[in-house]
């Protein structure tokens, strides 16, 4: 975009957008020598072009998305021409899968392990919908079961478990379409949001022992379940922020804007935590003058929503059979996240440890990063950051986390 110096290398600058059914989101972060990311600039714009994380009309996502990236190159004092761009929707599916694999040279090295992987994403699945992501979650040699980096161990044959997320063709279309119009290059296919998520709010320790994230985003949220160090399961709940605006719009007989505004300043997800002597002004249409109403009212509004959207949650855990194996209980991410009373429902609902999770392990600005909100642009500018000075071939060595972004990246 033109008006806007380089500042900064290009090759030390990474940006994630986020597009979101509210709002669209770029973050620019700046890897340094050491491989630390510094968030250096960030913009936002309300999204007029998505809904439940799909695109609805081009037009009014692009210019969203000028915007926020406009914004982001101002206080990054960058151009923006590249991106790594997040999608989500009910569209999005996720399975497992297993591939298989001779062992040429008598030691496992990468070749070997790319042929499993070949195999283990040559599955039929339907024309409409392509692969995004194929994730190692354990590799088997012989019958040596549990084995999470092959490379270099002895033996016949090699075996791999995957989680396997595919996307609507024409959803992933119509992201990069809309990024294409706006003047950005997409880098890669489009993240998974609750894996970008994932990757900004989470510990190695937690993916090791289980925990599960909670993407609350404005038209959906995201679940991402990681065990062992290895993520087992993905979905999407088409319940978010939105639905509980739309309640309050009904219940209050209040404008949309108006209702969102009362959301997210006297908003409570639990009515019992609300004094009844609270009071709240209340907008009306039509021009008529404004009510006084019990806070405690609105919490008896969004409390049903809230239940409704962890019953979900837990319904998904216990079909998974998970419910035992996450010790670290849940992290909630997005934007409603922050509503008050938002971690003690989900403990109520969930029955298990619950935190926010704000970006961890970056520098910069964190001042202003440093929120469930921008989970999922901080995380796709760090995935960006794992993949951008590496060969997409010939990985080794890392740590839990390194080692799933980086083969993520290798085997896609």
């Amino acid at each position: 975009m033109k008006g806007v110096a380089v500042a900064k290398k290009a090759d030390n600058v990474i940006v994630g957008l986020d597009l979101g059914t509210t709002k669209v989101c770029a973050i620019v972060g700046e890897v340094k020598d050491g491989g630390q990311v510094d968030v250096i600039g960030i913009g936002t714009s309300p999204s007029h072009g998505l809904d439940k994380g799909v695109v609805v009309n081009i037009e009014s996502t692009v210019e969203s998305i000028r915007k926020a990236v406009k914004d982001a190159e101002m206080m990054a004092g960058v151009e923006i021409g590249a991106v790594f761009v997040g999608i989500s929707g009910e569209h999005i599916k996720g399975f497992e899968s297993r591939g298989v694999a001779a062992i040429k040279s008598r030691e496992v090295g990468t070749a070997d392990v790319e042929r499993a992987i070949d195999t283990a994403r040559s599955i039929n699945i339907p024309g409409t919908h392509q692969i995004l992501h194929v994730l190692p979650q354990e590799f088997v040699i012989d019958d040596l079961e549990g084995i999470k980096d092959p490379h270099g161990m002895s033996g016949t044959r090699l075996d791999v478990k995957v989680h396997i997320i595919t996307g609507a063709v024409t959803a992933i279309q119509n992201i990069v379409k809309s990024c294409s119009r706006a003047g950005l290059h997409v880098i890669g296919d489009p993240v998974l949001q609750p894996l970008a998520s994932s990757q900004a709010v989470l510990t190695a320790e937690e993916m090791e022992i289980g925990v599960c994230v909670v993407d609350i985003g404005g038209g959906t949220t995201d679940m991402a379940l990681f065990r062992d160090g290895s993520i087992f399961y993905t979905g999407v709940i088409p319940v978010g922020g939105n639905h509980v605006t739309k309640d309050i719009t009904v219940g209050l007989r209040t404008p949309t804007s108006d209702a969102e505004r009362i959301k997210i300043k006297h908003g409570c997800a639990l009515a019992s935590l609300v004094k009844h002597e609270d009071m709240i002004e209340v907008p009306t249409t039509g021009g008529r003058p404004s009510r006084l109403l019990s806070r405690q009212i609105l919490c008896e509004i969004i409390e049903p929503r809230v239940a409704e959207l962890f019953e979900l949650v837990s319904h998904r855990l216990r079909s998974t059979g998970s419910e035992d194996m996450i010790a670290s209980g849940v992290v909630l991410t997005g934007g409603t996240a922050l509503m008050e009373g938002m971690q003690d429902a989900a403990e109520k609902y969930l029955g298990m440890p619950v935190r926010r999770g704000a970006p961890k392990n970056i520098g910069g600005i964190t001042d202003i990063v440093n929120s469930p909100v921008y989970a999922t642009g901080v995380g796709l500018v760090l995935y960006g950051a794992e993949h951008h000075h590496v060969a997409p071939r010939g990985f080794r060595g890392g740590g839990v986390l390194q080692n799933l972004w980086k083969k993520l990246g290798e085997f896609i």
